[in-house]
């Protein structure tokens, strides 16, 4: 469980359904996805529709993971890909359910 104050942060990797990869860090990996997602920022990622979540590592200090980041950035594709592909062999998108919009329900729904 994480401690008030305590920061997390995660290296990610996304790629689009062209298979066109990104690394980036983040110190709230929901709501960074989410920018993705909604093309907020113009660049590489908006440019290349590059917006499906299929791996990620957190960490507890910033200059670990920023470490990390660069040390993903410096691989050969064929190498980030079997790392994508060493826990998420479909590819899935990771992130899908946490920009889907809650469905509502009912009490009566609830309790039937």
């Amino acid at each position: 469980m994480r401690r008030e104050g305590e920061h997390r942060y995660s290296v990610y990797i996304l790629g689009s359904l062209s298979g066109t990869l990104y690394i980036g860090i983040t110190s709230n990996l929901v709501f960074r996805i989410r920018q993705h997602k909604a093309h907020t920022f113009r660049g590489f990622t908006a440019k290349y529709d590059v917006d499906r979540l299929l791996y990620y590592e957190t960490y507890g200090e910033v200059s670990t993971a920023i470490a990390r980041e660069k040390q993903l950035k410096g691989w050969k594709r064929e190498k980030k890909v079997a790392l994508i592909e060493k826990s998420n062999p479909q590819w899935t998108d990771l992130s899908r359910a946490w920009c889907e919009k809650p469905v509502r329900t009912t009490f009566q729904d609830r309790v039937e």
